[in-house]
């Protein structure tokens, strides 16, 4: 086989090309989106279309964690991220059976400090219930990686040094005493990160984190990741999957 031009000119290998940036897809609510002011929700309908989509063009959605690792062993085509946040209880009913329909699976980031409480950060819209310990034993039991998103749901780039210990390094200590099993994914309330936050999530010894758009911090404790909603039909997610692509930098070693 021959040499790339690169290699033959300069007698060195040429740079291995930079791999497609992971699609990871960002949900939250399962259910009644009738009074939702935050576009946080989907309808069980909606999120079937959406699941449908991926399956008619060859994608199937997994857990953040089973993604990275098919990518660390280049078997990552074809595979997108699924990631739930807040943990709400219509997860159950409204999520997980479709999951299982579809043959996806999915990331659940829960907050173990709000066990059985409800979206209390939400000023405006209806309050919608969280899963209690036993609700998130159940989708772990399901095959959903369940993942941390911090203690009580606070911005850590407005967090003082206790505080940002606590929802990071305390709720993986609960969560891994919660289910039994390590909590290796992490995802910043509100998608705000800092040079800070990922050094406390590093630190904290996670394998990753979650973000929404994370600019120049963009790495495995920052991943990019698009949200998707209940106006996302068909066509609008075959763009947003290009314009994720087209506009997200390279994620250095994943």
């Amino acid at each position: 086989m021959a040499a790339p031009v690169d290699s033959v000119a300069t007698g060195r290998p040429s740079a291995p090309r930079p791999r497609p940036v992971p699609w990871v897809a960002m949900y939250h609510s399962v259910g009644d989106c009738s009074d939702d002011p935050y576009r946080i929700t989907v309808t069980p309908e909606r999120l079937g279309r959406q699941l449908a989509w991926l399956r008619r063009h060859g994608l199937r959605g997994v857990s953040v964690a089973e993604l990275l690792a098919a990518r660390a062993r280049g078997e990552g085509r074809g595979l997108v991220g699924l990631t739930f946040d807040d943990g709400y209880t219509d997860f159950l009913t409204g999520a997980l059976p479709l999951l299982h329909r579809f043959r996806c699976g999915a990331t659940l980031f829960v907050l173990p400090g709000r066990l059985g409480g409800d979206n209390a950060w939400d000023p405006l819209g209806p309050r919608k219930p969280l899963l209690t310990a036993d609700g998130i034993r159940r989708a772990a039991d399901g095959g959903v990686e369940i993942g941390s998103h911090g203690l009580t749901h606070v911005d850590l780039t407005r967090a003082d040094d206790a505080t940002l210990t606590a929802e990071v390094a305390e709720s993986r200590a609960r969560l891994e005493e919660l289910t039994g099993a390590p909590a290796a994914g992490f995802c910043y309330p509100y998608g705000t990160v800092d040079a800070r936050a990922v050094e406390a999530v590093r630190k904290a010894g996670y394998t990753y984190a979650c973000a929404i758009d994370p600019g120049p911090l963009t790495g495995p404790h920052a991943l990019p990741r698009a949200h998707v909603g209940q106006n996302d039909t068909a066509w609008r997610l075959r763009l947003k999957l290009r314009l994720h692509r087209l506009r997200r930098r390279p994620v250095e070693g994943v």
